[in-house]
């Protein structure tokens, strides 16, 4: 049994075509994303790749052989551009650019094709709503790291959407595709689903923001909770796991639940696989997946309007970006000196400490 098979995955998987012309760019926005997880750790190092290729092979034959990412963010950027050049004639023409942490296109590939086609303005725009060092940080310092090993400055101006957890547009997209799979349910069983919403290794307080609005768009509609997967290895992770949840309703008589992967707005192997397949087989009596963000328009209208805010607000970055760590220790998290050099508007030097009172 599957959680859902999504009869436009395999689709996902060919080749994308490159549809932008060859008109020079004036702003170039760079789609930062990791590509899957679990394909990248075969890159950290050849014990770990013999261990673990067997195994995630397996899993990528399962889902069509692939992974969709590439199409999807490619199929997004296109839609985001165009309706960034009607919004936004000062800062076009744009093109979009797709950066991968240990795949190809890689990261330090797209900046060099940017730096070819002449970019004024760069955007270095994570697809990760929500922030994390292991993710979205990753990626950032992979740009300082590739601009720090060069004497020149950098050519592009750039500044950095480093997070999104709460975009009007985005809380809209889940919204929408929480309640079309809701109506899949059995009439008389949907006030009774359960909605778990899913995500990997994030700011879990960006991650209960971005659950808290849509649930409220949703007008709270079912019992709900967050829950947490990816884990890899006996390292501890953020809980409670989804699939010690999934058994735990089940042996409560909850056997109506609903998966949402809050955080990833394509799919991938850890939806085709982990969500799909996996779960389906905790013996859930009706057990479905949201569907991805993938080519939604409004998700596209939702990154059109993010970087189109974003160019006009003349910021760096989020004043977020500007506190590393406070027990960080990673010398190339210094992204924001790197954007020191380009001439945008440095956020406040303020820092709020919230520090909350709990009962006893």
């Amino acid at each position: 049994m599957s959680v859902r098979r999504r009869s436009t995955a395999a689709v996902a998987f060919a080749q994308t075509p490159d549809t932008q012309d060859n008109r020079k760019p004036k702003t170039g926005i760079l789609m930062l994303n990791m590509e899957d997880r679990r394909n990248c750790q075969t890159q950290l190092g050849p014990l770990i790749a013999r261990r673990r290729t067997p195994k995630i092979q397996e899993q990528y034959s399962k889902i069509g052989g692939g992974s969709p990412i590439k199409h999807w963010t490619s199929m997004q950027g296109e839609g985001m551009v165009k309706l960034l050049d009607e919004m936004s004639p000062d800062t076009a023409p744009h093109k979009f650019y797709i950066g991968f942490r240990y795949v190809h296109p890689l990261t330090e590939e797209a900046i060099e094709e940017m730096e070819k086609d002449g970019v004024e303005r760069a955007v270095a725009f994570t697809q990760y709503p929500q922030y994390s060092c292991s993710t979205t940080g990753s990626s950032l310092n992979a740009i300082y790291r590739y601009y720090s090993n060069r004497v020149d400055r950098p050519k592009m101006r750039w500044s950095v959407i480093d997070r999104w957890p709460t975009h009007p547009l985005l809380v809209e997209c889940f919204a929408e595709h929480v309640k079309n799979e809701l109506l899949k349910f059995p009439e008389d069983k949907r006030d009774d689903v359960v909605i778990l919403l899913n995500r990997g290794d994030p700011y879990p307080q960006e991650v209960g923001a971005t659950v808290q609005r849509v649930m409220e768009r949703l007008g709270h509609c079912n019992p709900y909770r967050l829950v947490w997967q990816s884990r890899v290895g006996p390292m501890q992770w953020l809980g409670p796991q989804t699939d010690d949840v999934i058994k735990g309703l089940c042996e409560r008589g909850k056997k109506n639940i609903l998966l949402v992967p809050i955080a990833f707005t394509s799919d991938h192997i850890e939806t085709l696989h982990e969500l799909d397949i996996e779960y389906g087989q905790c013996g859930v009596e009706n057990i479905r997946r949201a569907e991805s963000l993938n080519g939604n328009p409004l998700f596209m209208q939702a990154l059109a309007d993010l970087v189109n805010s974003h160019l006009k607000s003349n910021m760096s970055c989020s004043r977020q970006l500007t506190l590393r760590c406070p027990m960080c220790t990673n010398p190339t998290s210094r992204l924001v000196t790197f954007l020191s050099l380009s001439p945008c508007t440095t956020p406040s030097e303020t820092l709020f400490l919230f520090t909350p009172v709990l009962n006893e």
